[in-house]
């Protein structure tokens, strides 16, 4: 069964003009932000969002939001994991308010950060650590590392990952297996082809033939992929990921942002992996910005070998705010109090719960799609088995029917993630949450097939 276009067409205009008459607050704001916001939004991929304009937000607490025309959402977007948490988590509050009065940044540790690095190991394995702003900068940071302690020039990835705003990563292969630049990558400071191997998720063969030659400094992954869309490993995948990484010498990079969805370590520590370094973000601050690399101790003595004191200042690792008070204040509530143990074990049957509503409406309706879940974290696909690949996923892609579908919840009092269709769960997330999302994808599945 495919999706008759005109139908699409017609309820998009149908629910964009609901969307209009229940938002003139939002429409009056956003014709205001225009005179002083590129496409009147703060960053411009805000615009992705369905709808004829953004819509703005009052308030959000929990797992729900309120905009400013008065509506309530249920939050599934959470946004983009950074609020994972769920939003404005009582001892994260608590722990940033009590900081804001002791020191937001001083360029020194505190007793924090230690417990954060410590609770870190425990989770994933590693047992040293690094603060960052963001994964992104984590994600630059590890990969200098990488090179600087191999000698080695090149990277590696996966085709279609996402790991920030990180330059080497834009890269995916062209019909004839070469490396190019991904569709995207805006003003490229160099031919990513000249710093970057790529190779399919999935595809062992693939990678033992991109490391073979020792050129390689890491290898940079999502133990799943889930920016592209959610994209699971095959059994045995990421254990011959850490045997070739291992036997070519090249330094295995678990980037788990997104991932940690899987439970308390991610991938990383529900599968036991023992990557050489790790890489996570957003998640850990429970809204406040931080992120953090691990490393093996091997990596860590070579590190320290290399780098001497007087340079650690300097070589594109760094940042005044990197590490700073506020942010390990509230890594330690987020990860002692909110995301702990106990919060997964309720999460990951929600996740569940969501997985089944939709795949119930898939099968009943015949629509040719498919669910895929990663712990905490569930996303339908528009293919009839779930993606085994980047590639597999992207060819299937469908921007109108995504935002139809996207506009069809939020018209509903569902926000969905605006990039897929990815629906995440927090601490504060209830079966009447995840009903909510059920039954308007019934509804939509209804409309259109």
């Amino acid at each position: 069964m495919t999706v008759d276009r005109a139908r699409v067409h017609d309820l998009l205009a149908a629910e964009s003009a609901a969307f209009a008459e229940r938002h003139p607050r939002s429409r009056e704001l956003h014709e205001h932000a225009r005179r002083s916001l590129l496409d009147g939004v703060p960053m411009n991929w805000m615009v992705k969002w369905a709808g004829p304009y953004p819509l703005f937000l009052e308030s959000a607490a929990g797992a729900h939001a309120t905009c400013v025309d008065g509506h309530d959402y249920v939050d599934l977007c959470l946004g983009d994991t950074g609020a994972m948490a769920g939003h404005g988590p009582a001892p994260t509050i608590a722990a940033v308010e009590r900081q804001l009065r002791r020191g937001i940044t001083t360029m020194l540790p505190t007793e924090d950060a230690a417990w954060a690095a410590e609770e870190l190991g425990r989770r994933f394995g590693l047992p040293l650590w690094q603060f960052t702003m963001t994964a992104t900068d984590a994600n630059r940071f590890a990969l200098r590392l990488a090179r600087e302690i191999t000698g080695r020039p090149l990277v590696a990835v996966h085709e279609w990952c996402y790991h920030g705003t990180v330059d080497e990563t834009f890269a995916v292969l062209d019909a004839d297996g070469g490396v190019m630049s991904r569709r995207g990558n805006l003003g490229p400071q160099v031919d990513p082809a000249r710093t970057t191997r790529v190779v399919p998720y999935n595809d062992l063969e693939a990678l033992d033939a991109a490391l073979e030659d020792g050129g390689v400094a890491a290898l940079l992954i999502e133990p799943a992929l889930t920016n592209v869309g959610i994209v699971l490993p095959a059994p045995g995948y990421l254990q011959g990921v850490r045997e070739i990484t291992r036997r070519h010498g090249t330094v295995l990079i678990h980037d788990e942002t997104h991932t940690i969805s899987a439970g308390p370590g991610g991938v990383t520590g529900a599968l036991d992996l023992a990557p050489d370094m790790l890489v996570i973000g957003k998640t850990i601050g429970g809204g406040i910005p931080a992120g953090a690399y691990g490393m093996s101790v091997d990596v860590a003595e070579r590190v320290r070998a290399a780098v001497t004191w007087e340079d650690s200042d300097v070589g594109g690792i760094g940042g005044t705010l990197a590490g700073y008070a506020l942010s390990l204040a509230a890594i330690r509530a987020t990860l002692g109090e909110v995301l702990t143990d106990a919060a997964f074990a309720r999460m990951i049957p929600l996740a569940e719960r969501w997985e089944r509503g939709v795949a119930e409406a898939i099968g009943r309706h015949g629509a040719p799609w498919s669910v895929t879940r990663l712990g905490a974290r569930a996303e339908y696909h528009f293919t009839p088995q779930p993606p085994r690949n980047g590639a597999e996923q992207v060819a299937h892609a469908d921007p109108e029917l995504e935002r139809l579908l996207h506009l069809w919840a939020m018209n509903r009092g569902v926000l969905m993630t605006p990039f897929h269709n990815m629906a995440l769960m927090s601490p504060a997330t209830t079966a009447d949450d995840v009903d909510r999302h059920s039954t308007a994808f019934d509804e939509a599945l209804a409309a259109l097939f």
